[in-house]
């Protein structure tokens, strides 16, 4: 039996064959976040939406997974334009709002072609090693 184990939200599965995340013992590692709504599928076209929707997505993959965003050690954000960061915060401040307690975290331009303005993956650590 595999110590791997593949983590796919309904809703937010990729077109291709990979899993949202994958866990092995206690730690999660996710693929890329995007901003699409899960109930319609929709790309919002501003970065506010797409913000609130990357955040909620993270926060659903994360749980299907067995944890929550308390486990989240890092996150990495994907930006088409790394100087409008203003949406970004306000997202991060919501779910991270305790300035002694939040993950890392680190911006890179997103290169992909396509609709999305902002993109994540994160690693969480989540209770003992199974």
């Amino acid at each position: 039996m595999s110590r791997r184990k593949s983590i796919t939200v309904e809703g937010l599965a990729h077109k291709h064959p990979v899993p949202n995340a994958c866990r092995i013992g206690n730690l999660i590692i996710s693929g890329a976040i995007h901003g699409v709504d899960p109930a319609t599928h929709a790309m919002p076209v501003d970065l506010l939406a797409q913000c609130a929707n990357v955040f909620a997505n993270m926060k659903a993959i994360v749980e299907a997974a067995g944890g929550s965003t308390e486990n989240i050690i890092k996150m990495t954000v994907y930006l088409r334009d790394r100087d409008n960061r203003g949406p970004l915060n306000e997202e991060w401040l919501r779910m991270f709002p305790d300035a002694a307690s939040r993950p890392a975290r680190h911006s890179q331009p997103l290169l992909v072609d396509g609709p999305s303005l902002i993109q994540c993956d994160f690693m969480a650590v989540i209770g003992e090693a199974q």
